[in-house]
């Protein structure tokens, strides 16, 4: 079941994205994230503002993502491409899952697109294992955006 995350949720999402840093930075992608990121304050904040969500069976979060409906500001500039469309879109970030758990992605987008169906997402050129999930789910190469401290990210769109 996805729902809202709620404060109760925090040291398990804490948990979540511990483990995600760590199976990036196994996999070849150590730099997205880093050590820290995202930094507990920004996950209150997302909790606060109801755009963080969690994939949970009974009291355990097996997944998060943070997800709203409305503009991004990484992504009125995009290079080597260009959007596939300019109406109203949803906006997935910060996608991780526990260890064990599988088919995260295709869950949260099928969600997400039930709520609007025009999906953006980014990641890191050396996120492969999701570069591999967000074709695999629909999404399109659109270009290059930059994230808030300057570093280039793969643009996605699904219509």
């Amino acid at each position: 079941m996805i729902r809202q995350a709620t404060t109760e949720d925090l040291e398990q999402i804490m948990q979540i994205y511990a483990y995600a840093r760590s199976f990036m930075a196994a996999n070849g992608n150590p730099t997205q994230w880093g050590d820290s990121y995202p930094p507990r304050q920004m996950i209150e904040d997302d909790i606060k503002k109801g755009e963080l969500y969690v994939l949970a069976e009974s009291d355990r979060v097996q997944a998060v993502f943070l997800f709203f409906v409305g503009t991004d500001e990484t992504y009125l500039k995009i290079e080597n491409g260009s959007w596939l469309s300019d109406a109203p879109y949803g906006v997935i970030h910060r996608v991780a899952a526990g260890a064990g758990v599988h088919g995260v992605v295709g869950k949260v987008v099928a969600y997400c697109f039930e709520r609007i169906p025009h999906l953006r997402m980014d990641t890191h050129a050396d996120n492969k294992v999701m570069q591999h999930q967000l074709e695999k789910n629909g999404f399109e190469k659109c270009g290059i955006i930059y994230v808030r401290d300057g570093s280039p990210r793969i643009a996605y769109e699904k219509r």
